[in-house]
């Protein structure tokens, strides 16, 4: 964890400690002018504990509904603690935009619209408030005939794509658990896996990626030679009969470490899987990993983890 007092720091430590990537920040500060940090004699931005401060203000406004065009009515009003105002529209705009982009196959929208909010929004907040909606509605168009699988397609590989990107990129400094992630056996959508791995690796987690449709009865041999704190799998579909019977419970009772398991498919036979000693987490990002974290930190210490790393 990144503490900061009454000194400056730079712009790469203000986004490792609120979450808001340094586009973000800067599209703050230049077009809505709520945060003016200090500048170096080159240029540099540096940010005061004042400054973190207000970013986390601006957060709250956020989660509650607020687009960033109101934030700075609200905060110079000071009306943190109203409640009255209506949710912002401006998802459901954005959201239509995608889609529309989705129905005529035109990446060159979809990244229009894609980058224009990830400037202006947190990465959690647009996973949570665009991202994750709007496959729920490419699924619903699917199953109402209205859409097609081409659709989902096109889109999903253009999210896998972005996604990947950004997991390639991410910091490698990390000093948190260290997380063996997987699809489940027959799931070949990554989607789901690659938000959760990347919202876990925002928060200091170490993220091993498997990627889809992972042999179940090879993690264990995994989580011994990545030294591994942790097993998470995910599924966007309902698992198999063999995977509920034998696959999911032998790697449980095999795998030394706690095994989670997570998305839409699973919890609809949560009970299964808790009564073969699995963790559900769910199909909320944010909530499962606070429950991850919890059950982790409950936990110490972990065998596999206590040896040193090289």
């Amino acid at each position: 964890m990144v503490s900061v007092r009454n000194e400056l720091v730079p712009i790469r430590t203000v986004s490792q400690i609120t979450g808001v990537n340094p586009v973000t920040l800067r599209a703050w500060e230049r077009r809505y002018g709520l945060i003016r940090p200090k500048r170096t004699p080159k240029g540099h931005r540096l940010y005061s504990r004042d400054d973190i401060e207000m970013i986390h203000r601006v957060l709250t406004l956020l989660e509650r509904g607020m687009s960033i065009g109101q934030v700075r009515n609200a905060l110079e009003n000071e009306v943190i603690e109203d409640d009255t105002q209506g949710p912002d529209d401006n998802w459901e705009v954005y959201r239509k935009r995608m889609l529309l982009a989705i129905t005529r196959f035109d990446e060159s929208g979809l990244e229009e619209t894609y980058n224009e909010v990830l400037a202006l929004y947190p990465v959690s907040l647009v996973t949570r408030q665009m991202i994750v909606p709007l496959l729920r509605d490419l699924g619903d168009r699917w199953e109402n005939g209205e859409g097609s699988v081409a659709e989902e397609h096109f889109f999903g590989c253009y999210l896998r794509n972005k996604l990947g990107a950004r997991f390639h990129h991410r910091p490698k400094q990390v000093r948190g658990a260290r997380l063996l992630m997987a699809c489940l056996p027959d799931e070949y959508h990554e989607i789901g896996l690659l938000l959760v791995a990347l919202a876990a690796s925002s928060r200091g987690f170490d993220i091993v990626l498997l990627g889809a449709n992972m042999p179940l009865e090879e993690l264990p041999q995994a989580v011994t030679q990545a030294r591994a704190d942790a097993i998470v799998l995910s599924g966007s579909v309902k698992p198999s009969a063999r995977t509920l019977q034998d696959r999911l419970p032998e790697v449980v009772s095999a795998a030394r470490v706690p095994v989670f398991v997570g998305g839409v498919g699973p919890a609809q036979v949560a009970e299964e899987i808790r009564a073969m000693g699995a963790i559900m987490l769910g199909d909320d990002v944010d909530a499962g990993l606070r429950k991850l974290a919890e059950h982790l930190d409950a936990h110490k210490p972990r065998p596999i983890a206590s040896r040193r790393r090289t």
